[in-house]
């Protein structure tokens, strides 16, 4: 891959720009097509002039760990070519551990458990607690119908939350397979099959095409291999593996045959290291976290204000006995505490998760579909995300220097090409055929040489069955086949196809060039007459089919798209040309130098947020960028698919894995996708949106319903002695929790631009909502204790004349209104225009009229003595009814009216702010959202941030690591080198 950088490789002799130049021509460099190999070297380390201890394996004055050769590797775990015994085996795995990623499965009861463990759930408990343990007194037994009417409660919110969320999770486990199920093993010299996860450093393991690598391993044969780690580096090309080389857990095999020494295992091997990033700076607060905690300290702190309010005026102020003070304080803890807002949340992710999965995106954090819903920026990996990760010929733009047509070069270059046991440049022209018969239809083979690293090209000889004439083609590097074509090999050609692999270089384009010539000898062995180069093939990465409309459709949902890729500069410009997501990328080295100085960027933040893309990444990289955006206020998506694109995954408020992707980013992601290409994340950011609009309208309806009770029996409690029996608050937030659970499937429509939580606009609403609400309650207990209208005009009574102020028909009838126009309140806020304008989904509507037939019915039957209650008249019921709808309209002007004006103000006093943070950033755009804003009750709420770990939560060593593919051979000689250490602290028993 040498073939982009205008530097020589290392295999490039080029003298230093100090040195003299000779006069005469200086032989033409290329930026040529290699097949992927490249020179390793091992440092040879003279084991017997040096005692390796397990204490001396780090030390670096007694031997270099960074290279070593084979035969040490054996030495250091103590085995040899005819594998280990299944005894010794068995020991070893009980040293290093199994073969695979640790998954962290959560406890069923402590999941359960966990529903009821936060400050909202906490004041349910505490009020159970005061209803058995503090009601006691005055010749009154224990409150036992308020404190069982909570517990079951409690324990029904948790009961529907946790069935919800396990319903959800189920379908990740089926994901969170081994990468390679099985591996072919020796043990005590003979060859066997075994589970891969049981493999142990010292095994002797063989693999060949199309088989995965099941563990970091040494190789000791090698023939002609060929080793995909797009997954692990992020490279294009597959990588040439020679006898000595190290492969790592999780690459592919896609040439050859291969057999091995295991080095590491598990949580050890490179592709443990890479995933150990992955939840390094991980806040365990998630974004929903912070925002429930901050509505919950909302309603905490209404609640906690009138308590305090009661306490005084009820105990001191008016001499309440504690029994009676007592309940008043009951009815504003049960009534205020939306007790169902954790469990409703939960359900209405998990019902979205399982909405996802229909378009093949599985959600393994569930509070990423929130976070989603709010992400303004996508940062994609290239390889196998944008892109197909499978080369192909780009046809349209094939360079000729001859007779030959283009199809005519891409059938010649498919002649010199393998049909079997293929590497990818050769399945590449193959399948720009169409019909990969055509490769070898109407010849006949005469002799065939495979690509090797020392030719750098593939040449076959054939017989022309339509002519009989025998013919030579051959395909490969472009320096070395131009220096084979004698007849028509000129000053003009030379220039030509040194400017045509120059515009190749610059556009990303691997080169490769064709020529042909014909023998006029029988012996297919014998010279021809002389290669002629007749052609120039460009090989690329090809964007996947839906790629394009994909990004548009993200930045017409307001998401901007970076391009964020471990492929070199020019190939990235290239791709996001082809893509429309333009090419002002960088290279990463601009992240750690910043940008140029007299640039437009005033800083590396500006850079990083104006930029399309950066190329050259390495995982540390990938998370830096993310980090930034977040530091700006940006929630970020990130997409990968192999362990290098794990440590970012996790970083970034929602990673999404890919189809195809390894366990490493299966376990770091929030979101897995199922099916190739990224349409799905599309439908996903839509979906989101809508669970995120059925959330907040959810939001705004609670604390309007806590403002409403605490607020509106409160009130009446300091002005008229009101006592409101707690059991019937109980049956109000039964019956509003029944139904708000129907919420989860309501119809919404999604925000055209990311959400986001703004707390002031939803705490301003519910203010209004709420005192309204207040004062529609407040003025019919007025009208009907200070006055006989109803009475007069009805034809109604109640037992009390004047009515008093604790008449059980007054309190039956302040339960009804209170019911029915707090549960009706959910449409107006789940509309953004007039309440009948957005029909809500038929569940929803259903419950509604269920519960008010429920509320009813209590109403007109419900002679409960022990709540002080009593049943009232059809008359007084239907007057509370019509008195409801009379008030219910207005509540749609009251919405446009703080539209028009608190609503206004503050969204101009935000982007006024936002204006001035920007202006002291240096000109940076900031984005306020609420996942950099703190809450002092937002740890209490840390439990909840997933009902799954993430799969590789503990793997790793406990440091950063960095993956530059320079660095693979020292990472493979730490590792061996660790497990040496083990095994020198646990020396075989029968050693």
């Amino acid at each position: 891959m040498a073939n982009v950088e205008k530097e020589p490789g290392p295999q490039g002799n080029s003298p230093a720009p100090s040195e003299e130049v000779p006069v005469e021509k200086k032989k033409r460099e290329y930026k040529e097509m290699d097949h992927g190999g490249h020179a390793a070297t091992t440092a040879h380390v003279d084991m017997n002039t040096i005692e390796l201890k397990a204490e001396d394996l780090y030390d670096k004055e007694k031997v270099d760990l960074e290279t070593i050769v084979i035969d040490d590797v054996f030495k250091l775990l103590q085995c040899d070519d005819n594998g280990l015994t299944n005894e010794e085996a068995a020991r070893r795995l009980e040293l290093f551990g199994p073969n695979k990623l640790e998954v962290d499965e959560p406890n069923p009861f402590l999941q359960f458990l966990s529903f009821m463990w936060n400050p909202l759930s906490w004041v349910m408990e505490a009020a159970a607690l005061v209803a058995i343990a503090l009601s006691n007194g005055e010749h009154r037994p224990p409150d036992w119908p308020d404190f069982v009417g909570i517990v079951l409660l409690l324990f029904a919110n948790s009961a529907i939350g946790f069935y919800e969320e396990n319903n959800a999770g189920n379908a990740v486990k089926a994901l969170m397979d081994s990468l390679a199920p099985k591996a072919k093993v020796k043990r005590g010299g003979t060859w066997s099959e075994i589970e891969s996860s049981i493999l142990v450093p010292g095994d002797m393991v063989s693999f060949k095409i199309g088989d995965i690598v099941p563990a970091d391993c040494r190789l000791t044969e090698a023939i002609n291999v060929s080793i995909d780690q797009a997954a692990l580096t992020g490279e294009s090309l597959p990588q040439s593996k020679k006898t000595g080389d190290q492969c790592f857990s999780g690459s592919t095999c896609k040439q050859g045959e291969a057999e091995g020494v295991v080095i590491s295992t598990g949580r050890n091997t490179f592709f443990g290291r890479a995933a150990s990033l992955v939840g390094q700076d991980d806040d365990t607060t998630g974004h929903l976290q912070k925002i429930l905690a901050q509505i919950g300290s909302f309603c905490l702190v209404t609640i906690g204000t009138f308590v305090i309010a009661e306490i005084f005026c009820l105990y001191a102020g008016f001499r309440f006995k504690y029994r009676r003070g007592l309940d008043n304080i009951l009815v504003l803890l049960i009534g205020g505490i939306p007790i169902a807002m954790p469990t409703v949340l939960s359900v209405t992710l998990a019902v979205g998760a399982q909405q996802l999965a229909k378009y093949k995106a599985i959600v393994t954090r569930i509070t990423a579909i929130e976070e989603l819903a709010g992400v303004t920026i996508l940062c994609s990996d290239k390889t196998g995300t944008l892109t197909t990760n499978k080369l192909t010929i780009d046809r349209s733009t094939i360079k000729t220097y001859g007779p030959f047509s283009a199809d005519d070069v891409i059938l010649l270059a498919a002649y010199a090409s393998r049909t079997e046991n293929q590497d990818a440049i050769d399945a590449s022209v193959v399948g720009a055929l169409g019909d990969v018969g055509r490769a070898r239809a109407g010849i006949k083979l005469l002799d065939f040489k495979p690509f090797n690293p020392v030719d750098k090209r593939t040449e076959i000889t054939y017989r022309e069955e339509a002519t009989g004439k025998l013919k030579r083609v051959t395909k490969g590097m472009t320096g070395i086949i131009i220096e084979l074509c004698t007849r028509n090999k000129t000053d003009d050609i030379e220039n030509r196809l040194e400017a045509d692999v120059e515009e190749f270089a610059a556009r990303g384009l691997r080169a490769l060039a064709v020529a042909f010539e014909e023998l006029d000898s029988e012996d297919h062995e014998a010279e021809g007459n002389g290669f002629e180069l007749i052609g120039l093939l460009s090989i690329y990465d090809p964007p996947r089919d839906d790629t394009k409309q994909t990004i548009d459709d993200a930045v017409a949902l307001g998401v901007r798209v970076k391009m964020v890729t471990g492929d070199q500069l020019a190939i990235a410009k290239e791709t996001g040309r082809r893509l429309g997501l333009g090419d002002h990328m960088y290279p990463a080295k601009v992240l750690k130098d910043g940008p140029p100085p007299g640039g437009k960027h005033a800083s590396l933040d500006a850079m990083i947020l104006d930029a399309d893309g950066f190329a050259g990444v390495f995982p540390e990289h990938k998370y830096e960028i993310v980090k930034r955006l977040q530091g700006l206020g940006h929630l970020c998506a990130m997409t990968g698919d192999g362990a290098n694109d794990a440590p970012a995954l996790s970083r970034a408020n929602v990673g999404i894995a890919v189809e195809g992707a390894t366990d490493a980013a299966r376990g770091a992601a929030d979101i897995v996708l199922t099916e190739p290409g990224l349409s799905t994340i599309v439908h996903a950011i839509r979906q989101s949106r809508i669970i995120f609009q059925r959330m907040r309208n959810y939001s705004i309806y609670a604390c309007s319903v806590t403002i409403r009770i605490v607020v509106c029996f409160a009130i009446l409690s300091f002005t008229y002695k009101f006592d409101f029996p707690p059991f019937m608050v109980l049956i109000i937030a039964l019956l509003n929790d029944g139904t708000i659970m129907t919420l989860s499937v309501d119809r919404v429509l999604p925000s055209s631009t990311p959400d986001s939580w703004d707390l002031m606009e939803i705490f301003a609403y519910a203010l209004a909502y709420g005192l309204y609400l207040t004062g529609s309650t407040i003025a019919l207990i007025v009208i009907i204790k200070e006055t006989d209208f109803f009475q007069r005009k009805f034809g109604v009574s109640l037992d009390s004349y004047p009515v008093q102020a604790n008449d059980p028909g007054l309190h039956m009838i302040a339960y009804l209104q209170v019911a029915i126009i707090s549960q009706a309140l959910i449409f107006v806020t789940r509309s953004h225009g007039f309440f009948f304008m957005e029909r809500p989904s038929t569940a929803l509507l259903l419950a509604f009229c269920l519960a008010q037939l429920v509320s009813s019915i209590i109403a007109a039957y419900g002679n409960w003595g022990f709540t002080q209650m009593k049943a009232i008249s059809g008359g007084w019921i239907g007057i509370v009814w019509v008195w409801n709808i009379v008030w219910f309209f207005p509540l749609d002007w009251v919405k446009f009216a703080m539209k028009a004006t608190i609503i206004k103000s503050l969204r101009k006093r935000r982007e006024r702010e936002l204006a001035e943070a920007a202006a002291a950033a240096g000109g940076v755009p900031i984005t306020r959202t609420q996942s950099r804003a703190a809450s002092i009750h937002e740890s209490l709420y840390s439990n909840r941030v997933s009902f799954i770990k993430r799969a590789a939560r503990k793997v790793g060593f406990g440091q950063k690591v960095s993956v530059k593919p320079e660095e693979l051979q020292r990472f493979s000689s730490i590792q061996a080198a660790r497990a040496g250490a083990t095994l020198a602290r646990n020396p075989s028993r029968t050693a």
